[in-house]
């Protein structure tokens, strides 16, 4: 899950449990919508943290690499 998917799903988690009125028959959008903001969340960590793995391989400076 990249940023934008997790920015996407915490936005229309958001839409869901604070702005919608309607119900759906056995459903509770409201919850839904949590769920949404959460998955959101935790995606939007974990992708953080897993690009910031990624920029600790990089070579920063000094020596160039042997050939």
């Amino acid at each position: 899950m990249r940023i934008g998917t997790s920015l996407v799903l915490i936005a229309l988690g958001a839409i869901l449990a604070f702005a919608v009125t309607d119900s759906i028959n056995n459903i509770d959008l409201t919850t839904i919508g949590y769920i949404l903001l959460g998955v959101g969340a935790l995606g939007l960590v974990i992708t953080l943290i897993l690009s910031s793995q990624n920029g600790n391989n990089q070579n920063r400076g000094g020596n160039p690499p042997a050939v």
